[in-house]
């Protein structure tokens, strides 16, 4: 699963500055395209499922005797592919759950 580690830290740092600004200061808020999000989502489990794929591929290559691959790249492959499965699906409920908070907000 491909991180973008430092996009991502320079969101949580722009957090952090706008979550300290003073209380008579509105933050500047920019609204970001839909699509961005949609995007954003699509290659993430793209990506979690080329690790799983990648991961598959080499138990195959494994047990039909590549002598190119060590038990233990196949092994720490299957579980990268399994982590980034487990956190896919963390998102997944956390989003589910936040959706369903908000559905039954009274208006």
């Amino acid at each position: 699963m491909d991180i973008k580690a430092n996009s991502l830290y320079q969101e949580m740092q722009a957090m952090i500055s706008q979550a300290q600004l003073p209380v008579h200061e509105a933050p500047n808020i920019v609204k970001q395209p839909e699509s961005e999000f949609g995007a954003m989502l699509k290659n993430a489990l793209e990506g979690v499922n080329d690790a799983q794929m990648q991961s598959r591929n080499m138990q195959k290559r494994f047990e039909m005797g590549d002598p190119s691959l060590s038990l233990a790249e196949v092994m720490i492959a299957k579980e990268k592919s399994s982590i980034a499965f487990e956190a896919t699906l963390q998102v997944r409920n956390k989003l589910l759950d936040a959706y369903k908070t908000i559905s039954n907000m009274p208006v």
